[in-house]
């Protein structure tokens, strides 16, 4: 889903200004599941209110310059309806984690140990902070994505507790001299 979309679909739950909508990719349920950054979603914000998909507005604050607050309108919502429509493509993960794994025979034991018991604590730690979402809030699509959340950091830690001597087997011994990059010889 690209940054526009997933803008709309935010700005369908109620008016917001751009670091508000910043701090649900950061700080709400989405981060556990999608990404924008200021440099995407401003831009994006800035473009749908000149198609005219968004309304702004300046709202004074004390002390503070005035912030930009946007809404959705109904060309904006047919848009966002448009996209949702769409073909959505595959789920890919993006996992700094799995990437180091990848080369988990290059690293010491303990450091490897030590990446899957950070990992063990993140995925229960996310489990439980979705598990204390107020159910109360949620409308059936957000109920159904934070158990959906709550399904996948469950599943990554039994995994991750169940396989981790399988990859720590395979890392060097602690004391084994990490692999060195040699140039060929010309």
């Amino acid at each position: 889903m690209d940054v526009r979309s997933m803008c709309l679909g935010l700005l369908a739950f109620g008016d917001a200004s751009g670091y508000e909508i910043k701090k649900e990719f950061e700080q709400g349920p989405l981060r556990h599941f999608m990404d924008a950054s200021f440099g995407s979603i401003y831009p994006a914000l800035t473009r749908m209110t000149e198609d005219g998909l968004l309304e702004c507005r300046m709202e004074s604050q004390d002390k503070r310059p005035d912030k930009k607050v946007y809404s959705i309108t109904a060309k904006g919502t047919e848009a966002l309806e448009a996209a949702l429509a769409g073909p959505i493509g595959i789920d890919k993960v993006k996992s700094d984690f799995s990437f180091v794994m990848l080369f988990a025979d290059r690293l010491p034991r303990s450091r490897v140990k030590a990446l899957i018991d950070e990992q063990i604590t993140f995925v229960k730690d996310s489990v439980a902070e979705l598990e204390e979402t107020e159910v109360g809030s949620d409308n059936a699509g957000a109920s159904f994505v934070r158990r959906y959340g709550i399904a996948i950091n469950k599943a990554q830690a039994d995994f991750l507790e169940r396989n981790r001597h399988f990859i720590e087997a395979a890392a060097r011994d602690d004391e084994q001299p990490a692999l060195r990059h040699v140039e060929p010889v010309s």
